[in-house]
């Protein structure tokens, strides 16, 4: 049986509890995080309703990514630091729009919940998911990769890092396997 968490995603209860959105926390408190744009999306679940809960974050829910360069474009020059939260296929999205931080060297800090990779069910997910990460090299984002739950705090906080320090684009990809095995055929 499933029960509705806050932002209205189905989640199972017997399906344990991921440890690793609470690293990505730590790490976005420890860097002074304070806006979170991002377009609900199961794998990012926790991690949103961390920072919805948290009284010095403001959540802002987009209706598209691209919305969120934009929003913590703003936020950066209103000084705060901000993060952004998508999958993979929402990263085609803001391919226009990462042309203001890159041209105006502001920050920018994304984390991509991957699809599209291993266990992938829905084909509609492939051809993003697939070319992720070389879109974004492509538009001179630095990527950063976490494949192992216990390597996810310490990826976040270094692109964090690099990208308030250096400002510049900086995406953390997090591997499907984090998600785990989606298995629609039962």
């Amino acid at each position: 049986m499933a029960h509705l968490v806050p932002n209205g995603v189905n989640v199972k209860p017997e399906t344990p509890p991921r440890l690793w959105p609470g690293d990505i926390y730590q790490s976005l408190k420890k860097v002074d995080v304070r806006q979170v744009a991002y377009v609900p999306d199961a794998g990012h679940t926790q991690l949103i309703i961390n920072c919805q809960t948290d009284a010095d974050m403001t959540a802002v829910s987009l209706t598209t990514e691209e919305e969120g360069v934009a929003l913590l474009a703003g936020a950066w020059l209103g000084g705060q630091r901000g993060v952004l939260l998508m999958q993979s296929s929402g990263v085609g999205n803001c391919i226009n729009m990462l042309s203001v931080p890159l041209h105006c060297r502001m920050p920018l800090l994304m984390i991509v919940t991957m699809r599209g990779e291993w266990g992938e069910f829905n084909p509609w997910q492939l051809p993003m998911g697939q070319n992720t990460e070389r879109v974004l090299r492509d538009m001179g984002v630095y990527i950063q990769r976490a494949d192992h739950a216990e390597e996810v705090g310490s990826v976040t906080y270094a692109a964090a890092q690099l990208a308030f320090s250096s400002n510049c684009a900086v995406a953390v990809l997090l591997s499907q396997r984090l998600l785990g095995f989606k298995d629609w055929s039962k």
